[in-house]
C-alpha cells in the first residue's frame, strides 16, 4: 500500500474526443458518402443470423444489449456450441464488431460457433472503486455474471470452460486479458487485437506517482465550433443505433466515479501482473496481434517477450497496419479462427 489515494482517474475530454473521431471512421464512412451525394444516412445493415438482446443487468442495475450471431441451423437442430464473447473499444459499442467490422460475417462461415458482442461503455470492463450520481458500475460483473450467465441459460451454448473463449480489440482487448486472467477457470481462450494492455499499469504506475489519472479539458481547450459541431451530430447518429435508454450518448456511456482508488486496485487488473497468479495448468490459450504502424504494437511485443521468458506457449501476428477499422476487419478473421479451433480441439471434436 502506497499511501496515494489521487482525484476521479477521469478521461478527458480530449481523449473522448480522439476516440469518438476514432468511431467516426467505423460508422461514419458511409455517411460522409451519404451527404455528398445527397443521400439520407443510414446504419449498417444487420448480418444474417444476428439478433439483439434486451435485458435487465444487476451488476450495473440498468437494462443493456448485446448482439448474438448464431450458426445457420441453430433452431432446426438440438447442437450445443461454443461461445466467443467479442469485446468493444473505447467510444465504441455492441455493434461495431458485428455490423461494422466482419466479425458476424466470419462467425457465420464456420457455422458452429456462437458469437456474443456485448456492451460495457467507456467502462474499460472493470468494477469501479466508487460510482457517483447514482451509478452502478461493476462492469466487470457485467460481463462474466450477467451476459456470461443470461447466454448460459437462455442459448445453446457449450456453457463450460472449453466452450467459451474471450476476445477484444483496445480497450476490448485489455478487458479480454484482464477478464480472462482474473477468471482463468472461465475461458480456455483470450484474444487481443491491438490491445490497450498496459491501461491498468499505466493507471497503477500514476496513482503511486500521485498523478491524477485525468485532466478535465473542457474550460482550457479551445474549440473548433465547426469540428464541434460534426462531433456533436455524430454522437446523435450514433446513439441512435446503440438506443440504450439512458446508455446511448457517449456522455452516459462514460461511468461517472473514481476507477481506481489504489495502486493495488489497478494493479489487480494489469495483464502484465496478474498473469503470474495463474497456475500453468489453469492457463488460457492467448493469442495477441497489432499492426506494424500501431503504436500499441509495442505492448503486444512486451507480453509476448514476457511469455516467451517464462516458457509459456501463445500465439502472437503482426502485420501492416493502423489502430483502425481496415486492420481489424483483417485481424478479426485470424483471432476469431484461432480461438474457435483451440475451441473445438478442447471440446474432443478435433482428431
Amino acid at each position: 500500500m502506497n499511501g496515494y489515494v489521487v482525484g476521479r482517474l477521469r478521461h478527458s475530454r480530449r481523449a473522448a474526443i480522439i476516440g469518438l473521431i476514432m468511431l467516426l471512421s467505423l460508422t461514419l464512412a458511409e455517411k460522409s458518402i451519404a451527404q455528398a451525394t445527397g443521400a439520407v444516412p443510414v446504419a449498417a445493415p444487420i448480418p444474417p443470423g444476428m439478433e439483439t438482446v434486451d435485458f435487465f443487468s444487476p451488476a450495473v442495475q440498468r437494462r443493456m444489449k448485446f448482439d448474438i450471431v448464431l450458426p445457420q441451423d441453430y433452431y432446426s437442430s438440438d447442437e450445443r456450441y461454443p461461445v466467443l464473447y467479442l469485446l468493444h473499444g473505447y467510444m465504441q459499442n455492441y455493434t461495431v464488431w458485428g455490423r461494422n467490422l466482419a466479425a458476424a460475417y466470419y462467425a457465420r462461415k464456420l457455422n458452429d460457433l456462437i458469437l456474443v458482442l456485448p456492451d460495457a461503455g467507456n467502462s474499460w470492463f472493470i468494477n469501479y472503486a466508487v460510482s457517483e450520481d447514482g451509478q452502478t458500475n461493476n462492469w466487470e460483473d457485467h460481463i462474466i455474471k450477467d451476459v456470461i450467465g443470461y447466454v448460459d441459460a437462455n442459448f445453446r451454448t457449450e456453457a463450460r470452460r472449453e466452450g467459451r473463449a474471450i476476445a477484444g480489440l483496445s480497450m476490448g482487448g485489455f478487458g479480454a486479458y484482464s477478464l480472462g486472467l482474473r477468471h482463468p477457470e472461465m475461458f480456455v481462450s483470450l484474444g487481443s487485437t491491438s490491445g490497450a494492455l498496459s491501461h491498468a499499469r499505466t493507471a497503477a504506475a500514476a496513482i503511486s506517482s500521485g498523478i491524477s489519472g485525468g485532466t478535465d479539458t473542457r474550460s482550457s481547450a479551445p474549440r473548433d465550433s465547426e469540428r464541434q459541431a460534426r462531433i456533436d451530430e455524430a454522437d446523435a447518429f450514433i446513439s441512435k443505433i446503440i438506443d440504450i435508454p439512458g446508455f446511448s450518448t457517449q456522455d452516459e456511456r462514460t461511468p461517472k466515479g473514481i476507477d481506481f482508488e489504489t495502486a493495488e486496485q489497478a494493479e489487480a487488473y494489469d495483464p502484465f501482473a496478474i498473469i503470474y497468479n495463474v497456475p500453468r495448468s489453469q492457463m488460457p490459450h492467448l493469442y495477441m496481434d497489432a499492426g506494424t504502424e500501431d503504436g500499441l504494437v509495442n505492448e503486444a511485443r512486451e507480453l509476448a517477450q514476457l511469455l516467451m521468458l517464462n516458457d509459456v506457449p501463445f500465439d502472437y501476428m503482426q502485420s501492416e497496419g493502423r489502430h483502425n477499422s481496415e486492420y481489424w476487419r483483417r485481424s478479426i478473421g485470424h483471432m476469431l479462427t484461432i480461438q474457435h479451433e483451440v475451441m473445438q480441439r478442447a471440446l474432443g471434436k478435433r482428431p
